[in-house]
């Protein structure tokens, strides 16, 4: 069946920056903001922007995302005439390989999207959380008959070596793109998110599959190949909220923008609803000696002692006397009577022992220390530290 537009979501990443949090799981099906999921927050943009048909390409640790995933049933996307898809690496008559860049992936699912024979192919990452109408982007793209479309967005001079950055004419037409240089000409910065024309892509990721020098990544390879043609490429300007979630101190900070005032990441604004698979769990009990402020508190969970700019996991649960701050509790974490978390990150089922203390208040240094916390914690005496990353940032202002 044709269709005019769909999306390809790459969701294979193993996210080895997330350290224990990604240890059984691909980095989109880490949990986030209590009750969801890093993949609900594109596939929710697509269900809302009316893109019915994604493929979502899986490779690392792919079992609990696509268990997640299901048929698509909570992201409106279980149907017939397209839905949800999992497309991970496959055994051919020429063999097998596993997705060895971004562009590959999409190339050996090409067959996938030939089946639909789209207009418009919508290039995602699964590992970014914002919200944004696709249609639009794609409007764009048509109005302006390009080839490609990237989502671009100012950000700091400082922070400009890391991304991929584009230089625009008048008129936002691509006249240049650098990955990660290290003196950038611009602040433009690609958000990784991509329009194409098919016809177009399918000829640049066949010619990309077919040169072995090349890394087979759409920043890295394809992007330029297309600039070097001449094919006519636009950047499109997003002002909304966005981040890119693939580090500890990026996940810490972007679940306590979703408890700061006016930090844009508003998961209860109506018009645009971020869809995700529920838990069967009972509704969340606070305790009669229970003290919560400015927290997320998900179903499931028992509270009989303190929590204060927190999120709250599903089923995750603080003992009488315990006390967490300026923290995330993974789902099923238990901290134990009399323990102490604060600025820290606890993995999925860890248990933090009684009158432990993880964590630390900023002390006035120029970083803060976050702790992350893994499974193994089932007693003080033998917590395993994975990780302690540092937040060059006042964390006195976060989650106001």
């Amino acid at each position: 069946m044709k269709k005019e537009c769909i999306a390809m979501l790459l969701a294979g990443g193993q996210g080895s920056r997330l350290y224990v949090l990604t240890e059984n799981m691909a980095k989109p099906a880490v949990p986030f903001g209590g009750k969801f999921r890093i993949i609900d927050f594109p596939l929710s943009n697509c269900t809302n922007a009316g893109i019915d048909t994604v493929g979502v390409l899986t490779q690392y640790r792919p079992l609990e995302l696509n268990s997640y995933i299901g048929s698509g049933q909570p992201w409106d996307l279980d149907r017939d005439d397209g839905g949800v898809h999992i497309l991970p690496p496959y055994q051919s008559a020429t063999g097998a390989s596993w997705y060895k860049g971004t562009a590959n992936a999409i190339y050996q699912n090409i067959g996938f999207v030939d089946m639909y024979d789209p207009e418009y192919v919508v290039v995602l990452s699964g590992d970014h959380i914002y919200k944004m109408d696709y249609a639009e982007m794609v409007a764009a793209h048509k109005k302006a008959g390009a080839a490609c479309t990237i989502a671009v967005m100012e950000v700091p001079w400082s922070e400009a070596s890391r991304f991929g950055i584009m230089s625009v004419d008048g008129e936002d037409n691509i006249t240049e793109f650098a990955e990660k240089p290290k003196e950038p000409k611009s602040n433009l910065a690609s958000m990784g998110i991509y329009v194409f024309t098919w016809s177009k892509m399918r000829e640049c990721l066949i010619r990309d599959e077919n040169n072995p020098e090349s890394e087979n990544d759409f920043g890295k390879n394809i992007i330029p190949m297309m600039l070097d043609a001449g094919e006519k490429m636009i950047a499109y300007r997003f002002a909304g909220y966005w981040k890119d979630v693939g580090t500890l101190d990026s996940l810490w900070d972007a679940n306590m923008d979703m408890l700061a005032t006016g930090s844009g990441l508003d998961l209860f604004e109506r018009s645009w609803p971020i869809y995700g698979r529920s838990t069967s769990a009972p509704p969340a009990f606070l305790g009669k000696n229970s003290r919560t402020q400015h927290s997320v508190i998900t179903r499931g969970c028992v509270v009989e002692g303190a929590a204060e700019n927190s999120v709250l996991s599903e089923n995750s649960t603080i003992e009488e006397g315990a006390t967490v701050e300026y923290s995330i509790l993974m789902p099923g974490a238990v901290v134990k009577k009399g323990a102490t978390v604060s600025y820290a990150l606890i993995g999925e089922d860890t248990v933090i022992g009684e009158d432990a203390v993880i964590g630390a208040r900023p002390d006035g240094g120029e970083g803060w220390g976050i702790t992350v916390v893994g499974p193994e914690a089932d007693v003080p005496a033998k917590y395993r530290l994975k990780a302690n990353h540092m937040l060059n940032k006042d964390l006195k202002e976060v989650a106001r």
